[in-house]
């Protein structure tokens, strides 16, 4: 038998408020959604002012993070690089940057989602909270 890390109630709402906090910090209106490894939500916000279809896209690009244990970018950029049958992929909701996998050890935790600015800035927020949880 295998012993596996997984995220605790106390380390989402580190990774959230790291999140939240970064997202401030810039004056960016985003939803913050948190999953685990299997795709399923432990955590969403949305803060004030932030688009009512980030809510549905945040959740997306997570889910897409965790299920194929890599940031949502890869995806992206597969598809603008001509490899369109990715939009066919089942299970993959938000093929955009902003859905970056908690990894620790090698191992996929889950991931975090954000939208609501431009996609590289939605990166940034997930990452400060994924960052924040690790330590770096």
């Amino acid at each position: 038998m295998k012993t596996k890390f997984v995220l605790e109630a106390a380390d989402v709402k580190a990774i959230a408020a790291a999140a939240e906090a970064e997202a401030l910090k810039n004056n960016w209106a985003v939803s913050i959604c948190i999953v685990d490894d299997g795709g399923h939500m432990l955590s969403f916000q949305r803060l004030d002012g932030a688009a009512p279809v980030s809510a549905h896209i945040a959740p997306g690009k997570a889910v897409t993070a965790a299920m194929g244990r890599r940031e949502s970018k890869a995806y992206e950029d597969m598809i603008n690089g001509g490899r369109v049958s990715f939009l066919s992929a089942p299970g993959l909701e938000a093929l955009l940057e902003g859905g970056v996998p908690i990894i620790k050890d090698g191992q996929c935790l889950g991931a975090v989602g954000v939208s609501g600015v431009k996609s590289n800035e939605d990166a940034q927020i997930a990452k400060a909270g994924i960052a924040a949880f690790l330590g770096q």
